[in-house]
């Protein structure tokens, strides 16, 4: 398409599905000065002779994943003297960073994130002095970062995380008064924090995580008072931390992050002068030592504190028990003393506590139980004494609850169903005592339930038949008796069961087939606790989305933004729907049922469960799930993950929930529920539908099978062919896509009752056109001065007169339908990115305004 345009001057295809290698032609255009292919599936080595061209002002590549190859390396073969941006991040290049950008002396962006470049820092780059953005970060980079990049006076960002550089940081790069955005973390890098870093006067993110970086934080921090973002995490930092006081005055800080390295001392009271912008405060992992200073309180916007892993001691100050915007406090591991105040229940924002091994004393407060929100509760390893409060019993969003290894007395409530949501008890090593309750057996999404070593007696529940999710059982050390109930043998995901040293007796149960017998009497403590670690990961999982690198602002051309995969439990599923109640559900078809939830973030989602009982629905899913992951569109639904619980019989997919329902609906909801769709808008769904069933493009190409493969079928109504061959193909999509496209303008189902014998919607509107097509067109789509149906100057009334301009784009959008839905051959049938040409001209075409 480019052998006969010499004169083009500018390309820009950014962000569409384009796949496939860039044309050899590309490279021939000497006028060209622009060329935006950013945000494609484009693949394979780039024409050399884009790399030299006189005239190229900006080449933008990023954030195609499978372009690559080695960029020349050599002023012959790489010559663009005129070239300002520079931008292959998120691709496969590999070798050395190009040399010949050393005469590129105009350059502003140059952006070579997530690659595979193996090199060092060039020499030359700090010469660049037009400099305003630099992206190394994500490649193979060994070495320092040069003492010249403090030239730069006009950076804005830097960015070098996640390479091998190592060596100090330069204190030269304290002279880019411009910088905005500094991230330097997970690397090598050693010695001091620079003080001059406190000269950066416009910085609102600073990182410099994950390195080995030893001494103090300076004072001059306290100088960067646009500072949002500040990350030392996992270093060899140590000292007093004095340096809060100064970091105080950064009123605009939302994160501070100094967990992990051995800083020590006491917290200090000038901690509470920070902002209440501030929301993070963490410092877990740490040598700090002395009391929680009760000034935190002051700090009201915290959500999140996390001191765990020092050597705190005396109380938990009460005022901090009154932050009323708190849901992480982590505070287990260290060495606190006296009872947990009754304070405890104010938190009602609370969402995680922990406040395992310490020395805290006394009963569990009964306001726990008001609690709410409230999903992970730790207390174990205390001296904690007194019964259990019967309202933690009834904490509907719990998910973890351990309070082991204390001196816990009393009887377990008769009801302990409220709990509907939780997978983990551990009540281990206490002196609880009397009957287990056969609540407990109504506690479904259960995995691990832990009793042992307490004084519980009489029989084993049978209701613990009705856990079919648990995998961990551990009743050891009691005083239990009677017979261990066969029912036990058919919990099919059971790993871990421990009945040993009670006072049982008879058989021990098969399992229905008989195979194997459960080895009950076995001590197994190893797996036991190998389980418990690994559940405590997965928990820790569930929590967090997985962080990975970001360069740059959103503000800047030539920043891509790698994606972030958000991880939904099966708990948050169950209480997103209120454990999958009718008032949730939105939709039931052979698939399965969908239903609408809001998850622990407030993201609200629309859950697909299939029915698995249904093989066709469980191969369905397993085939979505495969298309979804490898397939991308710009206007796909985007999934936010794949969910499938530790059991084998849940799987659900969770998508972005369409607040303004489906287009059925829209089209065929009766009265006052029905919402005026509009020409335009029909338009646009239905160029959008028609864009996103143009060839999808593998996220990864693996895949030779799937690569290139028709999109997944969306529209319901199937040409016969596909019952004569077995299989879809994009020809076939293209039948259905042109009975939808009938659909949305005529207001008519395929299955609406006037259509019996060889009536059909295509053969109704095949009668009606040309002259008659205002006999089928929706009246509800047409302009409001139309609504009514065509005047007295439309054809219908008037076959004489000319046709207006929407008349015109009317006819031509029924003849689309009519051409896409044709019985001919699929061979013959009109291609998918003709059907988009020809909506995009009546759109342009249309006599209103757009």
């Amino acid at each position: 398409m480019f052998n006969n345009t010499p004169s083009l001057s500018m390309i820009n295809l950014d962000n569409n599905s384009l796949s496939g290698p860039i044309p050899a032609s590309v490279g021939s255009l000497s006028g060209l000065t622009k060329l935006y292919l950013h945000g494609n599936r484009l693949s394979g080595l780039v024409p050399p002779a884009i790399f030299n061209k006189s005239m190229l002002e900006e080449l933008v590549l990023a954030r195609n994943n499978e372009l690559s190859g080695r960029i020349p390396d050599n002023n012959v073969t790489f010559n663009l003297p005129l070239l300002q941006i520079f931008s292959i991040s998120v691709n496969k290049f590999s070798g050395k960073i190009p040399s010949g950008l050393a005469a590129c002396t105009s350059l502003q962006k140059l952006s070579l994130f997530l690659n595979f470049f193996d090199d060092f820092i060039p020499p030359w780059l700090p010469t660049l002095s037009q400099l305003d953005f630099v992206s190394l970060g994500g490649n193979e980079l060994v070495g320092s970062i040069p003492t010249g990049m403090g030239n730069l006076t006009r950076l804005n960002q830097l960015n070098v995380l996640q390479s091998n550089l190592s060596g100090g940081i330069p204190a030269e790069l304290g002279q880019l008064r411009q910088l905005s955005w500094l991230n330097l973390a997970e690397n090598q890098l050693t010695g001091s924090i620079p003080a001059s870093l406190g000269n950066l006067s416009r910085i609102n993110t600073l990182d410099l995580s994950h390195n080995q970086l030893d001494g103090n934080v300076p004072a001059t921090f306290g100088r960067l008072r646009v500072l949002r973002f500040f990350n030392v995490e996992a270093n060899n930092l140590g000292g007093e931390l004095h340096f809060l006081g100064a970091l105080s005055n950064c009123r605009n800080l939302q994160l501070l992050d100094v967990a992990m390295n051995s800083f020590m001392g006491n917290i200090p009271d000038s901690v509470g002068n920070f902002s209440d912008k501030l929301q993070k405060l963490h410092a877990q992992d740490n040598q700090i030592s002395g009391s929680l200073p009760a000034m935190i309180a002051n700090t009201s916007g915290l959500i999140s504190i996390r001191i765990s892993g020092n050597q705190l001691s005396q109380m938990i100050p009460r005022d901090i028990l009154l932050m009323e915007n708190l849901q992480s406090l982590n505070l287990q591991n260290n060495l606190m003393v006296g009872v947990i105040p009754t304070e405890v229940g104010m938190l009602r924002s609370l969402v995680e506590l922990h406040l395992d091994s310490n020395r805290f004393i006394g009963p569990i407060p009964d306001g726990i139980g008001n609690l709410s929100n409230l999903q992970s509760l730790t207390l174990s390893q205390n001296n904690l004494s007194s019964s259990i409060p019967n309202g933690l019993w009834h904490l509907e969003n719990i998910i973890q609850l351990n309070l082991s290894h204390n001196y816990l007395s009393g009887t377990l409530p008769v009801d302990t169903g409220s709990m509907q949501t939780i997978n983990q008890v551990d009540l281990s090593t206490n002196h609880l005592s009397g009957v287990i309750p056969t609540s407990l057996g109504q506690l479904r999404m259960l995995t691990y339930l832990n009793l042992s070593r307490n004084m519980f007696q009489d029989h084993i529940p049978g209701s613990f038949s009705k856990l079919t999710s648990i995998v961990a059982l551990d009743l050891s050390d009691n005083s239990l008796s009677g017979t261990i109930p066969d029912s036990l043998a058919n919990l099919i995901h059971l790993w871990d069961l421990n009945l040993s040293f009670n006072k049982l007796e008879g058989q021990i149960p098969t399992d229905r087939s008989n195979s194997t017998k459960l080895h009950i009497l076995k001590y197994i403590l190893p797996s036991i606790a190998a389980f418990v670690v690994s559940i405590t990961i997965l928990s820790l999982l569930l929590r967090a989305k997985f962080r990975t690198p970001k360069e740059g602002s959103t503000g800047a051309p030539v920043v891509i933004d790698a994606t972030n995969h958000m991880v939904v439990s099966y708990h948050d599923i169950v209480r997103a729907t209120r454990n999958f109640s009718e008032g949730n559900l939105i939709g039931v078809g052979g698939f399965g049922k969908v239903f609408k939830g809001q998850l622990s973030n407030g993201l609200t989602v629309a859950i697909k469960v299939p029915n698995l009982e249904s093989q066709r629905a469980s191969r369905s899913f397993d085939v979505e799930c495969r298309a979804l992951r490898l397939a991308w569109h710009c206007n796909q639904i985007h999934d936010f993950d794949v969910i499938a619980s530790s059991t084998p019989d849940f799987k659900a997919l969770v998508l972005q929930y369409m607040r303004n329902g489906s287009l059925e609906a829209l089209l065929h909801s009766g009265g006052s529920r029905r919402r005026r769709l509009g020409f335009l808008k029909g338009l646009d769904i239905m160029l959008d539908v028609a864009m996103a069933h143009l060839p999808c493009v593998c996220e990864h190409a693996r895949d030779s099978r799937l690569h290139g493969a028709s999109s997944i079928l969306t529209c319901g109504v199937l040409h016969s062919e596909y019952g004569a061959v077995g299989k879809a193909s994009r020809k076939s999509n293209v039948f259905s896509y042109g009975i939808m496209l009938l659909e949305v303008f005529t207001g008519k189902r395929p299955t609406d009752p006037k259509f019996v014998g060889e009536l059909s919607v295509r053969r109704w509107v095949l009668d009606a056109f040309p002259a008659g097509f205002a006999e089928v067109i929706d009246p509800d789509l047409l302009p409001e001065e139309r609504a009514g149906g065509f005047d007295d100057t439309s054809t219908r009334s008037n076959p004489g007169s000319t046709p207006t301009a929407l008349d015109g784009c009317v006819v031509s959008i029924l003849k689309l339908g009519l051409l896409c839905s044709s019985d001919e051959s699929h061979d013959g049938r009109i291609p998918m990115n003709e059907v988009v040409s020809k909506l995009e001209k009546i759109r342009m075409d249309l006599p209103f305004p757009v």
